[in-house]
């Protein structure tokens, strides 16, 4: 009969507990130094050695070859060989440990009588009595109380294990007790850590174990040991030869790496019109939509890692690299803003009873989500020291140009190195278009102006827009509109602004403010208090969030 990974290779000393370090310290020392405590809760995610740490310290306490004095692998580890502790590491009957399912045995009347029991002498002199209570939570209030006493003053050489995976329950239930009890809080084990005993488990089987389905093992196992080597199991018994990442997910249900590519394409082209039939691909070929949800966060995760230069890590080797290629069309702003709408939707998609519609009204979001742009970068361009902040972009009719390619053309020298109101009239476009490349917000605010008058090397610009902002920001640019001017001119130009458009008037102090007018009003503030962000927002068309 095959016996199951899970239990062949569950840990027989302190020193192999994976990635609990902290609790096999503190347990082997304890025994080592003669300090055992009379109780302990283990505390824990299910899966990660509470219930293995309690036998090890069952065996320890027990052990027949330290209680003659034999040699041991360390001091305060058990042999783990002889009989006393075969049959504690095997779950076998034992007249000294007993285990106990806190599930089906809850009530006021079982703990009264583990109580009685515990009051006797151990079987040997020199021996323990030890009680492991697993999933020690179910535990009624009552029986809790019951234990309250024993475990205040308990019998010598008699030692209580609690293990849960919600102590709070406990505390809710028995706060008193925690006082009495040593914790212990079992971390999740590392998915490195899994993969290297996966590997290491692989090889003592020789099973042909190919490294992407150890990966995706170790990740999906969610920092459970048993269940990495339960699935390890699952998937050897699925067929011949090799173990694949591909035969991982088709056992598990996980989707596989061409479909999260084509969801990048798709998002990244903006083709929103081609989720339907994306998600009805998914659907038809059974998969489950809650595990498909789950992958985006490790899709989208790698895709911030490479934007922010680092090395995506938590999917395979194969997408990784894929994604290294592709994560350039999204900025950092654009994944962050995505992440938060997944954060949002998980837990409908999770507990709808349509998930199918959630999941499309998501992807269809992210389609058409408006890209960003940093303030920041804008006013620093500017050369104004305003806080920064993220503000989407407009969607654009295609592809942004390149700087090299906007085909702007600076205007030819003025005929004879002499400039005339005529000449600047006819070539004022192709002065904006020039200073548009060099400096995209001067050429929006030139934009915003037409000569009105020349002479004397003096020019006059009448400013055409309403912005109140237009004159400052000229006056600002004033020398570099200025050396502008002086490349079509042998000599030097002297700006001059003209008379401003008047503002609007304001509205009636009794007229009733409404919330949209009092978000107008603030954006409006704002805009006059950094004069480079109000030239951005006109220049680039830009939604200005609060």
């Amino acid at each position: 009969m095959h016996l199951a990974l899970a239990r062949k290779y569950r840990p027989r000393a302190f020193a192999d507990l994976i990635g609990q370090e902290h609790v096999a310290r503190a347990l082997r020392g304890a025994v080592a130094q003669n300090r055992v405590a009379h109780g302990y809760l283990l505390c824990g995610p299910r899966g990660v050695g509470k219930t293995t740490a309690a036998r090890i310290l069952a065996m320890v306490l027990n052990c027949d070859t330290r209680a003659r004095g034999g040699a041991t692998p360390a001091p305060g580890e058990p042999c783990g060989e002889c009989p006393s502790c075969e049959r504690v590491w095997s779950g076998g009957t034992s007249l000294d440990v007993v285990e106990i399912d806190a599930a089906s045995n809850r009530g006021v009347d079982d703990a009264r009588d583990l109580r009685e029991r515990a009051m006797y002498a151990a079987s040997a002199e020199g021996r323990f009595k030890v009680y492991i209570v697993d999933e020690a939570h179910m535990l009624t209030r009552e029986a809790w109380n019951a234990l309250l006493k024993i475990l205040e003053e308990p019998p010598p050489r008699v030692i209580f294990v609690f293990a849960t995976t919600e102590p709070q329950k406990i505390t809710n239930a028995a706060a008193p007790v925690m006082s009495r009890l040593q914790r212990f809080d079992f971390r999740r084990v590392g998915p490195q850590h899994i993969a290297d005993r996966l590997a290491q488990v692989a090889a003592a089987e020789a099973i042909a174990l190919d490294a992407d389905a150890c990966a995706l093992i170790a990740r999906v196992a969610d920092g459970g040991m048993r269940d990495a080597l339960s699935m390890l199991d699952q998937v050897t018994a699925f067929g011949e030869g090799a173990v694949t990442a591909a035969r991982v997910r088709d056992l598990l249900g996980l989707v596989g790496d061409e479909v999260y590519l084509e969801l990048l394409g798709i998002v990244a082209g903006r083709r929103p019109e081609q989720v339907f039939p994306f998600v009805a691909t998914l659907v038809e070929a059974g998969f489950d939509l809650v595990a498909f949800a789950d992958g985006l966060g490790d899709l989208w995760r790698a895709v911030l890692t490479v934007r922010l230069g680092g090395q995506p890590d938590g999917v395979s080797a194969a997408l990784g690299a894929a994604v290294a290629q592709r994560a350039a069309a999204f900025a950092p702003g654009d994944v962050l803003r995505i992440l938060r709408a997944l954060a949002e939707a998980e837990e409908p998609i999770r507990r709808s009873g349509h998930p199918r519609l959630v999941v499309e009204t998501l992807l269809v979001r992210w389609a058409v989500m408006d890209r960003t742009v940093d303030i920041a970068e804008v006013l620093r361009a500017e050369g104004t020291g305003a806080p920064s902040a993220s503000v989407p972009d407009r969607p654009s009719a295609g592809p942004p140009a390149e700087a090299g390619s906007r085909g702007a053309q600076s205007p030819p020298p003025a005929p004879g190195g002499r400039l005339s109101l005529q000449y600047l009239q006819a070539h004022w476009p192709d002065l904006v278009a020039a200073a548009k490349a060099e400096k995209p917000l001067l050429g929006s605010v030139l934009e915003d102006t037409e000569p009105q008058a020349y002479a004397d090397g003096a020019l006059t610009l009448r400013v055409l827009g309403k912005s109140p902002v237009t004159a400052e920001g000229l006056g600002r640019n004033r020398a570099r509109i200025e050396e502008l001017l002086g490349r079509l001119t042998a000599g030097t130009v002297r700006l001059v602004t003209g008379p401003q458009p008047a503002a609007p008037a304001a509205a009636p102090t009794g007229e009733r403010l409404t919330a949209a007018g009092a978000k107008a009003e603030r954006t409006r503030a704002l805009r006059q208090k950094h004069p480079a962000l109000d030239n951005a927002v006109d220049a680039l068309d830009l939604e200005l969030l609060e």
